[in-house]
């Protein structure tokens, strides 16, 4: 067989355990580190090593063995980001059951979606969570347990200090089930819905095995800060990179500008690792902290543009690399990145180069054939960091023939292996048979002082299919006008990126917390708004 020369391949050589069995990767990896700082929070200042956390995470599963819980399986989490969060996961995983995290700010009705997709039978609970849900989660059949952190003891619920108040257990006393690390799932994570419901995104042992493995994206010598919560790929995964690396990080529950600077100048942060609405926010923040200590940004979860890399240099003085990433949750993180010690071979623009172990191709929208050097089309992904599947749902809907996951972004590839991506394949805007990205017109509106956020989404119209609408915020005490707005992108942008369908000036844009936008949630606003002038 030869390689296709339209395909770009990753490094072939990711270093996995025999096993296959990530919690036991992950308790024989951390023990290792020993008494280091494994993170920080931010706000109250804790400090968790690695042995705390292992020795919970291994009294966590034998407890959750002696209570019945089995491969097979499911075990649920719902919670703010706090310390227990991490040994219930590898805890859980330990025990070859299958680990799902959820958003404590779900919805009762949001709540109950993702659950239904998985159906847990037990679930850990910060006490907040459990308030915001009791009813919920009392509804669910499926349900049999409910673990609560904290010192409170609260009625029909189990205590998580009880689960790992056991003797003096070590790691050669302690042996994970076993598992079949290729098909067994181990973590349920769920797509964003930024254009409809989530679903459940299977990722087996291997998957996260094999994420932990490929080269260090980050210094794994240098803190980092991260904000991004742990129910989310960027998050969960992201930092379970940086713990199997055997350094530290700093998190906060929330971002708000000033906590965030505050925390860079207290803990000399080396690195942050945010979404680009973040960087945006920050370049636009005034404050004197002290942020020198700050060499390195890597930004995923949207395409960052030259203007805000610029920015950011400002911002942070003493930047030496600004580096990008692109993945997804269903591809258990990155399949392309820079790394800080090729730092110098990262591209403006460019979300970097395949990772190890995955193969990528680009086709082309309409006939599906690979396409060539900067030739746009969608993106398809193939290799070991890509799910197992969709829950209910058939493989071959989402894969290829060849076994490629259709990612629905659209993006290209140049002569040296770098990718860009463009936009995503269902954020189009089909105006007059044109293709329209809207992060193209964001980039633009970006770029005016008076603009602090903006999202931008096709609006129904009888003749020409779609029309672009932005969504505006603008900085404090600013004084901009829709004429303002809309002739800017004239100047910039040819004819069918103009905003025929007006500009709206909000409070706020909806966004996942990776820093996407929800632009399903613009389209209802645009529903709404277009309804209540019918009825005038």
């Amino acid at each position: 067989m030869l390689k296709n020369r339209l395909y770009v391949y990753g490094d072939d050589v990711v270093g996995v355990p025999s096993h296959l069995n990530f919690g036991q990767y992950m308790v024989t990896t951390m023990w290792n580190h020993g008494d280091k700082t494994a993170m920080i929070n931010g706000i109250t200042h804790e400090r968790l090593t690695y042995r705390d956390i292992v020795k919970d995470a291994m009294n966590i599963a034998i407890s959750l063995t002696r209570i019945g819980v089995k491969r097979g399986d499911i075990v649920a989490i719902c919670s703010e980001n706090r310390q227990e969060y991490w040994s219930a996961f590898i805890g859980t995983s330990c025990t070859g059951a299958t680990f799902t995290a959820t958003n404590s700010a779900y919805t009762q009705d949001e709540l109950q979606h993702v659950l239904n997709i998985s159906k847990p039978k037990m679930i850990f609970c910060s006490q907040l969570a459990y308030k915001a849900h009791e009813k919920t989660l009392r509804s669910l059949s499926y349900m049999e347990k409910i673990i609560i952190f904290g010192t409170d003891r609260l009625p029909n619920t189990l205590s998580y200090n009880d689960l790992v108040n056991h003797t003096n257990i070590t790691l050669e006393t302690f042996r994970a089930a076993d598992v079949v690390g290729q098909t067994d799932t181990a973590v349920i994570l769920y797509s964003s819905g930024t254009t409809g419901l989530p679903k459940g995104v299977m990722l087996t042992h291997l998957n996260i095995l094999t994420t932990c493995n490929v080269s260090s994206t980050m210094n794994p010598k240098q803190p980092s800060l991260t904000i991004t919560p742990w129910y989310h790929t960027m998050g969960l995964m992201g930092n379970l990179r940086i713990l199997a690396s055997g350094s530290y990080f700093v998190y906060l529950p929330k971002f708000e500008c000033e906590l965030y600077l505050r925390t860079i100048e207290r803990y000399q942060i080396v690195q942050i690792i945010v979404a680009p609405p973040v960087l945006v926010a920050l370049c636009k923040y005034e404050s004197k902290y002290d942020v020198s200590s700050v060499q390195l940004v890597y930004s995923g979860a949207a395409p960052l543009r030259s203007d805000t890399i610029n920015a950011v240099k400002v911002r942070f003085p003493n930047v030496t690399s600004v580096l990008q990433g692109y993945g997804m949750t269903e591809s258990t993180l990155g399949v392309t990145r820079d790394t800080y010690d090729k730092a110098h071979l990262s591209k403006i623009g460019s979300v970097g180069r395949a990772v190890s172990g995955c193969t990528i191709k680009v086709v082309d929208i309409e006939t599906k054939v690979p396409l060539g050097v900067n030739q746009p089309g969608e993106i398809y992904v193939k290799g070991s960091l890509v799910m197992k599947g969709y829950i209910g749902k058939n493989r071959s809907e989402d894969f290829d023939d060849e076994g490629f996951f259709k990612t629905g972004d659209i993006g290209y590839y140049d002569e040296d292996g770098c990718f860009f991506i463009v936009d995503r394949l269902k954020e189009l805007i089909k105006y007059k048979g044109y293709q329209v990205p809207p992060a193209e017109i964001e980039a633009v509106l970006l770029q005016h002082p008076s603009v602090r956020d903006v999202g931008v989404v096709g609006i129904p119209h009888a003749d020409a299919g779609e029309v672009p609408r932005a969504y505006v915020v603008l900085q404090p005490e600013a004084n901009v006008t829709e004429d303002e707005i809309k002739n800017l992108v004239k100047q910039k942008l040819s004819n069918p990126k103009h905003l025929r369908g007006g500009v709206q000036f909000v409070k706020e844009i909806p966004k996942n917390p990776s820093g996407k936008i929800l632009r399903r949630k613009l389209r209802e606003m645009s529903q709404i708004k277009n309804e209540a002038r019918s009825k005038l």
